[in-house]
């Protein structure tokens, strides 16, 4: 077998190995052939919102009230209330708990022992998500750990006492143009953020999903959680969308040396 032949051969395996640099398929264009991200957002075949597509955090945001240390890292990833006026109406010792956790540089922060993070964290971090939607089901897979959630949209209620975990049960409805997600059943240690904002198992979130357009996800997150916070509070967040990419496997045990080097002193 000559060269060329081998070449021939050869080619269509790494050109389709790429996927990190791959097209992303129907992408509206303007004139001049760049995406139209600001065009309307696909929809399904029975007319509700397409949120198919690979997501991230908005970046260059404005800044916090303690300035920009990190354009590229969602302010509220660090510090999930930063926005909210007046502060997070924490219970007392949940504020007491924020800042013991705070004291310890987060050393007990579940991300830092490479275990799951939770719904709020998967949104604000740094890290790419893929959402895959279909009748009954919309499925949110996580660069981190590999992980996934679920949210039902085939009508079934929240279980009335499920089994605690990281991500909790959801379920999903729409009310026009926003898919409504109800979730509970979360873990009595939650942490909300980087900085130890908790959650406890009493915790109801209601996230309320809108596409404003092609390359523009808004999340308005609500935390009901009458154990750690003396009322409801939401905050607001934007995803956008992550074009000729796809997710690529960040296992936070592989190869991890950080951790026996950190100390709360």
């Amino acid at each position: 077998m000559n060269a060329a032949i081998i070449l021939l051969l050869l080619a269509p395996s790494a050109m389709f190995a790429q996927w990190l640099d791959y097209p992303t398929a129907g992408v509206p264009r303007a004139a001049d052939g760049k995406p139209n991200l600001k065009a309307p957002a696909p929809r399904t075949s029975d007319g509700k919102p397409d949120f198919t597509g690979t997501w991230e955090p908005e970046k260059n945001k404005p800044c916090p009230p303690e300035g920009c240390d990190d354009i590229q890292t969602p302010w509220e990833f660090a510090n999930i209330g930063w926005s909210v006026e007046g502060g997070l109406p924490f219970q007392p010792w949940a504020l007491e708990l924020k800042k013991a956790r705070q004291a310890r540089y987060s050393l007990d922060d579940p991300a830092t022992q490479c275990l799951p993070v939770g719904i709020m964290k998967t949104h604000t971090a740094p890290l790419m998500k893929k959402v895959v939607q279909t009748p009954g089901l919309l499925l949110i897979l996580s660069e981190r750990n590999a992980m996934y959630r679920q949210i039902f949209t085939d009508g079934r209620p929240l279980s009335v006492d499920p089994q605690p975990s990281w991500n909790g049960y959801s379920t999903g409805k729409w009310e026009g143009e926003t898919l409504v997600v109800q979730s509970n059943g979360f873990r009595e240690d939650g942490w909300l953020d980087r900085g130890g904002t908790p959650a406890t198992d009493a915790l109801k979130m209601t996230e309320r999903f809108r596409r404003v357009n092609f390359g523009r996800m808004e999340i308005d997150v609500t935390v009901d959680d009458p154990k750690a916070y003396t009322k409801p509070w939401t905050v607001h967040l934007v995803q956008t969308l992550a074009l000729d990419t796809d997710l690529l496997d960040y296992i936070c045990a592989e190869n991890e040396k950080d951790r026996a080097h950190m100390n709360s002193k």
